[in-house]
Formats: C-alpha cells, structure tokens, sequence
C-alpha cells in the first residue's frame, strides 16, 4: 500500500477537512495523491478556491499539492487509503455521540476495496474502533477486517492555537488491527510527520493515550481553578502564588482558566463512560470537569458582586467582553466556556458587548444566540479578557482606560496585565 501511494497508483482520501483534516490532506498532498472531502458545499468551494474560511491555512499551503477536494462522495472511489477526521461528540446526557463518524464511515465503506485501509482520528473511548467501527465496516462491506481491510487509530494531537504542536512537530501515535498493518501506516504518517512515530501496541492503547491527554490537562486547570477559587476568598493573588511555587522544581505550572474545545472538554466524558461499563465510579475526572464546566459562571458572578460592591446599578451597567473562542488565534468557538460568561451576565440584566477578531458573529448567533459587536463603543462598567488573542496581548492601560468608566473594572481572567494596570480595578483568576 506504501509503495502504490507513494508511486501514485493509488490515493489517500481525507474525509472531514477541518481544523485537523485540512492540514493533514495539504501536507499529504506535497508527497501522496490526495481525495479531499467534506460534505460543506460552502467549505469545498472556498477550498477549491485556495481560501481556507477558517483562516488557519494560507494561499501557500495550498500550492505545489497533489489534491482534489470534493463534496461529490463518488469521487472517494479514486482512493484505497482513508482517513477518517470527523470528531466525535457528547450528547446531552454526557454520553459520547458517534453519529457523525458513523455517518462517515458508511459512506466511506461504499468505496473500500479489497486491501484498502481505513484509520480515525477521531477522540473515542477505548476500545471503540474495535468495538463499534470494526464490525460496522464488515457488515456493510462484505469484507473482513484484518484479512480483507485494515483498521488503524492515530489520535490527533495538534493544538491549532500552537504553531509548535503543529503536524510535522508532534509525535504521532499509531495503531492497528495487526502487525503488518501498524507498519504501512506508520510509514504513510512518515511522510508528514517529521518528530518521529510511536507505535500503540492496540488501538485500545492508542484511544486510551489520548484521553489521558486531554484528562490530565482537564485535572491541572481543575486544580488552579479550584485554588484559585479559594485564594480569591482569602484574598492572595493566585499568580502570585503561581510565580513563589515555580521555584520549586517539582512544581509543575499550570494556569486557571476557561477549558472548552472540541476534545479536551469532551476526553473526560469519554472515559467516565466507559469505567462506567466496566462498573467503576470515577471520582477525579468528573469532579474536574465539574469544575471546568462551571468557572464561566463563576467569572460572571465575581464580576457582578464586584461592580454591586462599587456601588454600580447593574440595571444600567454596560460590560465588554474580549474574545469568545475555545481557543486564542483561531475561529473556533465551539464548546466555548465564554458563552456561559455571556450568558450568566446577561441573566443580571446587564448589557453586554462581545467583540473577537476571529469568530463569525451569523456563525456564533446560530449555535449559541450570542451575537458580535462590530467594535467597543462608548465607555463600560467592566471589561472581560476572556481570551488571550495575539490581538489583545499589547494593549496598555491608556487602552482600556479609552474604553472604561473611571470607576469600572477590567477581568483579567489569565493574568495577562497583572503588572500592566495600576490605577484602574483589577481582578483575576
């Protein structure tokens, strides 16, 4: 399969171009030939128009690459390699929601030949390739796995805020449903990741290596935010606290704040699912997510009884709140703890203005009801940095103080300013 891919007798197909897709089928593209498809119609004409809508790849990434992309399904028929990039969701009971990537694998076990291969990205708890997707491509191919296709699962890891975990930078952790199999794939990741491959004994192992990923990256924030909960009662500045215990070379940093995203906020879920099958009653995890889940809400109130305690009426207060994406730098905004941010101010009654130099206002008003203002007009009670675009690293004082009742006070919820702002109010996680 290595050899037929990379002689172009055969093509990889990258099914779902987002935010991990679409890199992945652009570099594999400089090497491979490649079947990019997603089912947005919109997405696909701006794709083949060199314009990523998301504004993540630029004009350059899409040169020199041996790519078709297509929301047309029958054109996957051109490829024997699959890469399914569809995430998985959480329902509203906190349970994983694989309808999508069963969706995508449906469509993609139409053209999966003989000899074909097929490898998800997607965040699953352990044992669900095996498990759920395994047996759904037999039974509507005919075939079977391991003697007549071949499975693979290679979790995606790039952060797409961080240039530094980007494709060619991160190790690559693959899987298989067998040892020849591991091989090819891990030699077709070869050709894109430059930091090396790890090979996952089981797919099992591989599913599971992700999740605690994301959990533990989920448990640190917990524990900031949790702390940092407390110290604001006791009145200790918590990166101040950050900045003494650093000196310890044991200590391991980490900042509170809002945690959101497409797969950390979802990880732990995945794995409370699944100790549940096996009847364990998690108790680190959930508490955690608990706690994540609920420092939008928290922000909002300490806002709040701040601007009652400077004597300002809410019913006439105006609060600006800067950024609402899951993430800094990037258009992303889904599962974004901002919006509970938004959402607990305005239960106040306060008016709220929500700028960001990245979301879609017609895009966030559809899923969240939450609507952009063009740009900060007239002076406000409060101002909330919520998320820490490169846009908003550099202001200063005189800024905010343009923006801000002489009175008012700025919310910086990840220290940003902390020695910036001297003479307006100033609080932080």
């Amino acid at each position: 399969m290595y050899n037929r891919l990379i002689s172009k007798k055969s093509k990889l197909a990258v099914v779902g171009l987002g935010y991990v897709g679409l890199p992945l089928a652009l570099e594999f593209a400089r090497n491979v030939s490649v079947i990019g498809y997603d089912i947005d119609e919109f997405l696909i004409k701006n794709l083949n128009m060199k314009n990523d809508p998301k504004g993540k790849m630029d004009k350059k990434s899409f040169e020199e690459g041996d790519i078709v992309f297509t929301s047309n399904e029958a054109d996957l028929a051109g490829a024997e390699f699959f890469i399914i990039d569809i995430p998985a969701s959480i329902d509203k009971h906190k349970n994983p929601d694989l309808s999508a990537v069963e969706q995508a694998t449906r469509t993609v076990a139409k053209y999966l030949r003989q000899g074909g291969y097929v490898v998800y990205e997607s965040t699953f708890y352990p044992g669900c390739t095996q498990e759920v997707f395994v047996p759904m491509l037999e039974e509507l191919t005919g075939m079977k796995c391991g003697k007549d296709f071949k499975v693979g699962y290679s979790p995606e890891r790039m952060d797409v805020s961080d240039p530094v975990m980007s494709l060619k930078n991160t190790v690559k952790v693959v899987s298989a449903c067998d040892n020849e199999s591991i091989d090819v794939i891990s030699n077709v990741y070869g050709l894109v990741v430059e930091a090396g491959i790890h090979q996952a004994p089981t797919m099992r192992t591989a599913e599971s290596a992700k999740l605690i990923e994301d959990i533990q990256r989920d448990v640190n924030v917990a524990l900031m935010n949790e702390c940092s909960i407390v110290f604001n009662r006791l009145g200790v500045n918590t990166q101040d606290v950050m900045m003494a215990a650093s000196t310890n070379r044991r200590f391991v940093p980490c900042e509170p704040g809002l945690v959101g995203g497409i797969t950390i906020a979802k990880s732990p879920y995945n794995m409370v699912y699944k100790a549940n099958a096996v009847n364990y009653h998690s108790h680190i995890i959930p508490s955690a997510r608990y706690i994540n889940d609920s420092m939008g809400e928290y922000v909002a109130k300490q806002t709040v009884k701040k601007l009652l305690a400077y004597d300002m009426p809410l019913l006439r207060a105006r609060i600006l709140v800067m950024g609402v994406t899951s993430q800094p730098n990037t258009s992303d905004f889904r599962n974004s703890r901002v919006v509970n941010i938004v959402r607990e101010l305005k239960s106040y009654r306060v008016a709220v203005d929500v700028i960001d130099p990245y979301a879609d206002s017609d895009d966030l008003e559809e899923r969240y009801g939450v609507s952009l203002a063009p740009a900060p007009s007239g002076k406000y009670h409060a101002i909330v940095i919520a998320v820490p675009h490169n846009e908003y690293m550099g202001l200063t004082e005189d800024d905010f103080m343009n923006m801000i009742d002489p009175n008012g006070l700025v919310v910086d919820i990840y220290g940003i300013y902390r020695n910036v702002i001297s003479q307006l109010r100033y609080w932080s996680l």
